[in-house]
């Protein structure tokens, strides 16, 4: 059982409990329906928060589901859209935690919560999308899970419901205006920064830090599959661990299959294509020395001007001797095309776009590897000019 499935069932015996004292002992429904309204609060402002930490995450979440319900035309208004329903949510979930106009949130919550609940029972029963992202990345729910995640909500939020008009007020209505008013307004902001310029905190694989290749990776494992002539029984041997020196066993069993298992821990799935497609992703991921990588997801939609900051510092890192190479996605021709025009100095080469939209959310974006680990990364508001490069080169 996977540490997801553990939490929720230990949620599930919470929200059973809870269902249970409210309705069997009545003198304990203001406590329940306290920590019931605390514990949605708290939720949906985590839910909230970490979506707003990368609000262009979440904007490609939204547009999957726009692409797998055929409502293309929508594609367009997926940013906005990601940023509305990422603030309201962290809205309703710090006026809920503080109960705030608890009885028309109450409502604002129950909408909501409906709309997820019908949204996540389709997914866990017909799989449209892989991951509706509902905790951005940093906790990844299987459609089911993320179903069962929104019941047991919904439990404690009609507890919630039931109770609301015995809430005892906490702030004045003025003071409330404010607090919803700030809040939003701040939320808002925090977004709108994550958007222009990178993740404040980064939930993805190629976060600084990070190593994105195994320095003595594990041999790996060759398995066997041999079926007994006679009773047609099947057994599996790990390699060379079965009996090939017994003449006797051979003659009785015979070769199914082979499959081979890699027991190391898949680091990137980044895989580097040249022209004529042959995998060249170890050369650079694995450069000792600093490596730029230039990251395009989308060549039709790449700010333009960011690309006279590259060329302004790329003479610098190619006369020092630095590799410096351009990664997008696309034919080889609308990528020589595409070179041309923003008259790129450096090599291009190809990759997955949905790789490279999980390695620097900005198109285009800058990464700085040495020896395979992420020194830094940029968004294009915030490539370093020469100088700048410099003083990080030097350090």
């Amino acid at each position: 059982m996977s540490i997801n499935s553990i939490v929720l069932v230990i949620l599930s015996v919470f929200a059973a409990i809870n269902v249970i004292v409210y309705i069997a002992l009545p003198r304990f429904r203001g406590t329940v329906a306290v920590i019931s309204r605390t514990f949605i609060g708290l939720v949906f402002i985590f839910s909230g928060f970490v979506k707003g930490v990368d609000p262009l995450g979440f904007m490609y979440r939204v547009e999957d589901y726009f692409y797998a319900y055929h409502t293309l035309w929508a594609v367009p208004l997926a940013i906005f859209l990601s940023v509305f329903l990422i603030a309201f949510e962290f809205t309703l979930g710090i006026l809920m935690l503080l109960n705030v106009k608890v009885k028309a949130i109450c409502w604002l919550v129950l909408l909501s919560m409906v709309g997820f609940t019908l949204i996540t029972l389709y997914d866990a029963i017909y799989s449209p999308v892989p991951d509706c992202g509902c905790f951005g990345d940093a906790i990844t729910l299987t459609n089911v899970e993320t179903f069962w995640k929104n019941i047991v909500i919904d439990s404690l939020l009609l507890l919630v419901l039931f109770y609301r008009n015995k809430f005892t007020k906490t702030f004045p209505v003025r003071a409330e205006a404010i607090i919803i008013v700030t809040v939003s307004v701040l939320f808002l902001g925090f977004e709108i920064y994550n958007y222009r310029h990178l993740p404040v905190i980064d939930f993805m694989e190629w976060k600084k830090g990070n190593k994105m290749f195994l320095e003595n990776p594990q041999p790996l494992k060759y398995f066997l599959t041999y079926k007994n002539k006679e009773t047609k029984e099947q057994k599996e041997y790990l390699s060379p661990d079965y009996p090939y020196n017994d003449s006797v066993w051979m003659s009785k069993w015979e070769f199914v299959s082979t499959r081979v298992e890699d027991p190391n821990p898949k680091m990137t799935n980044l895989m580097i294509s040249d022209s004529i497609g042959s995998d060249i992703t170890a050369s650079f991921i694995r450069n000792p020395g600093y490596q730029f990588l230039l990251i395009v997801n989308d060549m039709t939609k790449a700010n333009r001007e960011a690309f006279k900051k590259i060329n302004a510092i790329y003479p610098y890192t190619d006369s020092i001797g630095y590799s410096f190479i351009g990664i997008t996605s696309g034919l080889k021709e609308n990528i020589v095309k595409f070179k041309a025009e923003v008259k790129m100095p450096m090599e291009i080469y190809n990759s997955d776009d949905v790789i490279l939209k999980t390695m620097v959310r900005s198109n285009p974006g800058l990464i700085l590897l040495k020896n395979g680990v992420v020194l830094n990364k940029w968004h294009y508001h915030d490539f370093p000019d020469r100088q700048e490069l410099i003083r990080i080169l030097r350090k």
